[in-house]
């Protein structure tokens, strides 16, 4: 056992002082960690540093060899006690096992009492946490003046919906029931409510800005991260709900197909490495090329990209040629899927057709080249395995699109059917509308007998189309000029990182369908679930520099077998011992950690002893 000093200052007396605590070593796991035993105050009674050292030893004698052992050797009188003092006091306050000995803690026990209870899960949570720390997200709320039980709840807040995504009403029901995750952030989770909750995500949402902010430069002072890339794209989520008063939510181009619903429009920016560099919220009914200027306007402001200015990657949606010229204007070099094919180009001089492989081995022939339209510099790509899919999806609509041109013809042929030419052409108008990728491959005749009855329709492919020439191949359009192919190829590629972000929001984190009422509710719905997707993204971008690809509901279902478990017995005494601790890691959960660089646990053992209940004789039964 040792003293350490710890220095204080007293906002009354504007004074500086020193007290002492008595600390004790141990090793867990493998590594050594220290834990406090007792505060031992200011020992203003102990004039040199000498009878200090002795009092941490002479109570280290008391408590390992019993409370009556003399000195071993000569001790001063006042630290002598000093020390009996504070050795009743570490037993009156059960602050340390006074009767084990110094052998091992050996007890006597009736084995059948043994008893294990209030397991609860704890490695996920445990995981979270130290991710949590390492975003610095507890100094940056303290720092804007949030007290302690504040920053608490948020924090549980965050990891719990890292860990297991639900409304309100749910995540106060896992806290309580399934999770360890009040014992970590040190919450009383009997206190904890889901209007609790609700305050704090609206507390966390009024904090967006800054906080992105400093989460996108802790990341990059964390990682030695720079930037040089940044990918910009929206996705968009519904609501099952009539959000009838909502300035938000608006009816749109569903990306789930949800007509139905109105909808609302989350766009980020992320970097290379998946991690955000901004978010945004518009409106439902607002286009995908009409918020680049705004993004790159607010990225630009929060960011220290004035003097170094990354690529841009953006897909066809936004890369149209007026947000092209914006990003020209503002100096941004860029990279975009061509949103038409090009119908006239020639191949670079300098270039020279490159082949080269996908993750799946399928083969990609890539070629510079270039328009008279204008001076960017495109990238002819060609994949078999896109040219599959096209034909193969050509085909499933091809086939549709016949067998809705045979359902108006059975319509004008059955006795009540649609036979009017002008219904027969808006039934076909539609039908175009429907599938306008394959109709125009059809020339479809309707016949009529001069008396606005329509009396058949026939079709036919075209002749001289070849479908299969263009299938498989597109075009990407960069300002970057002097690079090769294969380089162009990877920077696009990089767009399958915010892909992945939004895939891990809308499932992995459950913001998708949002069942909030009102603006504000749904606004700190979605940003809690951003914040949780940072420790998601911390986690994984550590274990994949390490080769550990596994996706995010995999790592929680490993570290899930992880618990936090108290198992009591009862002794010779009939004094009921409780133990609560963490369960050992698994290999699986061991080599997380390891990859990491976490620890294994929150903290080693909690131990208590429960006296047994006194009778008195004129107690009733």
């Amino acid at each position: 056992m040792f003293i350490k000093l710890f220095s204080k200052y007293n906002k009354t007396t504007k004074q500086r002082y020193t007290i002492y605590s008595l600390y004790e070593s141990y090793r867990h796991l493998g590594r050594v960690c220290q834990r406090s035993v007792i505060c031992l105050g200011k020992l203003d009674e102990l004039e040199t540093e000498e009878q200090k050292k002795q009092l941490a030893l002479r109570i280290e004698e008391l408590i390992k060899h019993g409370g009556h052992i003399f000195p071993i050797g000569i001790i001063d009188s006042k630290v002598e006690l000093l020390a009996q003092y504070y050795y009743n006091e570490i037993k009156r306050r059960r602050r340390y096992d006074t009767d084990k000995q110094q052998h091992g803690d050996w007890v006597t026990v009736d084995m059948t009492t043994l008893k294990n209870k209030d397991a609860r899960e704890i490695g996920a949570e445990w995981m979270c946490k130290q991710a949590l720390d390492q975003l610095g997200i507890y100094d940056f709320l303290k720092s804007h003046k949030w007290d302690d039980e504040k920053i608490s709840i948020a924090a549980t807040h965050i990891i719990s919906r890292a860990v297991y995504p639900a409304s309100e009403l749910k995540t106060v029901s896992f806290i309580k029931e399934n999770s360890a995750i009040s014992e970590i952030t040190g919450i009383d989770c009997n206190k904890l409510t889901k209007d609790t909750l609700y305050s704090i995500s609206h507390k966390l949402y009024s904090e967006k800005d800054s906080l992105e902010q400093h989460l996108s430069k802790q990341t990059n002072e964390l990682f030695d991260l720079e930037d040089k890339l940044i990918l910009y794209d929206l996705t968009n989520t519904y609501f099952e709900g009539r959000m009838q008063g909502s300035k938000k939510a608006k009816f749109g181009r569903s990306k789930e197909k949800r007509s139905d619903a109105r909808i609302i429009v989350l766009a980020v920016v992320v970097n290379s490495e998946g991690f955000l560099k901004y978010s945004n919220i518009f409106e439902g009914n607002m286009t995908d090329c009409k918020t680049l200027e705004m993004v790159i306007l607010h990225l630009s402001q929060q960011t220290s990209f004035t003097s170094r200015k990354p690529i841009i990657v953006i897909d066809a949606g936004i890369g149209t040629d007026e947000n092209i010229a914006m990003l020209k204007s503002k100096g941004y070099d860029y990279m975009s899927v061509a949103r038409s094919g090009l119908k006239e180009y020639y191949a670079d001089v300098e270039s020279k057709p490159v082949q080269i492989k996908d993750k799946r081995k399928q083969p990609i022939e890539l070629l510079k080249v270039r328009t008279d339209k204008n001076d960017d510099q495109y990238l002819w790509v060609k994949s078999e395995a896109k040219a599959l899919k096209e034909q193969s999806m050509n085909g499933l609509l091809s086939q549709r699109f016949e067998e809705r041109i045979e359902n108006i013809r059975a319509g004008i042929l059955k006795k009540g059917g649609v036979k009017k030419i002008e219904k027969v052409y808006e039934r076909l108008g539609r039908l175009k509308e429907k599938y306008p990728s394959v109709h125009k491959y059809y020339d479809v005749t309707i016949a009529d007998n001069g008396k606005g009855l329509a009396t058949a329709i026939t079709y036919k492919h075209k002749a001289g189309i070849d479908t299969d020439k263009k299938a498989g191949i597109y075009f990407l359009r960069t300002s970057l000029k002097g690079t090769d192919e294969t380089t162009l190829w990877t920077i696009y590629n990089t767009i399958r990182e915010i892909e992945y972000t939004f895939r891990v929001l809308k499932t992995d984190l459950d913001l998708r369908p949002i069942y909030h009422k009102t603006d504000e509710a749904s606004m700190a719905h979605l940003h809690l679930g951003i914040l949780a997707y940072w420790l998601v993204n911390t986690v994984r971008y550590q274990l994949k520099q390490k080769g550990y690809n596994h996706d995010w509901r995999e790592i929680i279902r490993i570290m899930n077998t992880q618990k936090c478990v108290t198992t009591s017995i009862e002794n010779i005494n009939n004094e009921i011992i409780s133990v609560r601790q963490c369960t050992e890691p698994t290999a699986k959960v061991k080599e997380i950690y390891d990859l990491l660089n976490y620890k294994y646990a929150p903290f080693v053992r909690k131990k208590s002893v429960v006296l047994p209940a006194e009778t008195f004789k004129n107690e009733s039964a």
